[in-house]
């Protein structure tokens, strides 16, 4: 299987996807995802990374951040990365890759792309049937969205704000929950491999950009339609994620 791509274009926002080797449950217990979402916070901290939405199921993470430029996002990710695996590996007495190859990271044009994106993270554990909320699964975007926390915070409120131009955290904390109602209610969401398996996902304009932007490590890629847009897709899936039975999520 080829490396998985991560490409990053300042300005732009990503959503990056990284499961454990070999799918993997490493992640299946609250200690073991709790370690990642300490790491999740420590990356905000140390490298200003501006994070607007997460899952993390018992075999892979989500990840949806904002690029400044500022090379926050490589060194965050390795940070949280590493530090996981050498936590895990050392209370388990384990020793081998913890990660399955490299992340992969696509990037998310503006305001309607970017909610069916944060849609897609919300209902990951309800795709899964580990739970008939998002609200329901602790280690997510959407429930620290809907309970701030005081100290320790990882999402970057204020930019998601902006981004969907609401004033107050109170007026974006009713239009996700209202989002979410909805899916629900019409049982229309399903997995889409096109946020896991693309280089860009947005409108045409956006995937065009992001085809000269990526010229040199993307030659001759065309973009194609989707249900969700237009999408850059990798010349062959790079990020598959589990379908097992349980609390993955997809």
């Amino acid at each position: 299987m080829p490396r998985a791509h991560r490409h990053f274009v300042a300005g732009q926002i990503w959503h990056i996807a990284q499961r454990c080797h070999r799918r993997q449950f490493l992640l299946r217990y609250d200690i073991d995802r709790r370690r990642w979402l300490y790491w999740l916070f420590q990356a905000r901290r140390r490298h200003g990374l501006s994070v607007l939405n997460y899952v993390v199921t018992s075999n892979h993470v989500h990840l949806l951040v904002h690029d400044h430029g500022n090379n926050a996002i490589a060194d965050a990710m390795q940070l949280i990365a590493g530090r996981t695996a050498q936590e895990y590996n050392r209370r388990q007495d384990r020793h081998g890759a913890f990660w399955e190859d490299r992340y992969h990271a696509t990037a998310v044009a503006g305001e309607l792309h970017l909610e069916r994106c944060m849609l897609y993270i919300d209902m990951n554990m309800v795709r899964a049937g580990a739970v008939r909320h998002p609200e329901d699964w602790s280690a997510s975007g959407y429930h620290e969205m809907q309970h701030p926390r005081r100290r320790g915070g990882r999402i970057d409120g204020a930019r998601v704000c902006e981004l969907f131009g609401f004033d107050t955290l109170g007026q974006l904390q009713h239009a996700r929950r209202e989002r979410v109602a909805a899916c629900i209610a019409t049982g229309s969401d399903t997995r889409d491999p096109v946020w896991t398996e693309s280089v860009a996902v947005g409108s045409l304009d956006h995937t065009l950009m992001m085809r000269r932007a990526l010229a040199l490590s993307n030659p001759g890629r065309e973009p194609r339609a989707e249900a969700v847009g237009w999408s850059l897709r990798e010349e062959r899936a790079c990020y598959e994620v589990a379908l097992a039975e349980g609390a993955r999520g997809h």
